[in-house]
């Protein structure tokens, strides 16, 4: 992606296999804070780099917000691990919507935070699943 016009829409793809090591019902903003006081506590734990951590956190936060802001209904938030990378996904109520990022707003009004996912991810994607959408992002660990 090479800024905040181009590559619009999130490619329509499953998650890749991971294994479980976090997850979250959400319902509200107000959660989140504990969310990431969690993520830094668990990872921080394993020696991760204090870069990388920070990158996973503000795409798990991001990624959450959005679907509590924008998404509704049952939200869930997991973290995951693949060999060399941690899989975050998310999921809402909003199956038909897929993620779109902000076009042609101002950078001070928001909005831009998947794209700034989408630079930090190796890959990223949704799906439709069970009356839900997910979206997820695979962020190296290194």
């Amino acid at each position: 992606m090479n800024g905040p016009d181009q590559g619009h829409a999130w490619p329509s793809a499953p998650a890749p296999h991971a294994t479980p090591v976090l997850h979250w019902q959400l319902h509200d903003v107000a959660q989140l804070p504990a969310m990431r006081a969690e993520v830094r506590r668990s990872i921080e734990a394993a020696g991760i780099d204090a870069d990388v951590l920070d990158q996973l956190i503000l795409a798990l936060d991001e990624m959450a917000s959005n679907a509590l802001r924008h998404g509704g209904g049952r939200v869930e938030a997991a973290l995951r691990l693949t060999s060399d990378s941690y899989l975050i996904e998310v999921s809402d109520s909003a199956a038909s919507q897929p993620p779109t990022p902000a076009i042609g707003r101002d950078p001070s009004e928001g909005g831009l935070g998947l794209y700034l996912i989408a630079r930090m991810a190796r890959l990223h994607g949704w799906y439709a699943s069970g009356g839900a959408k997910h979206v997820w992002a695979l962020l190296p660990r290194s």
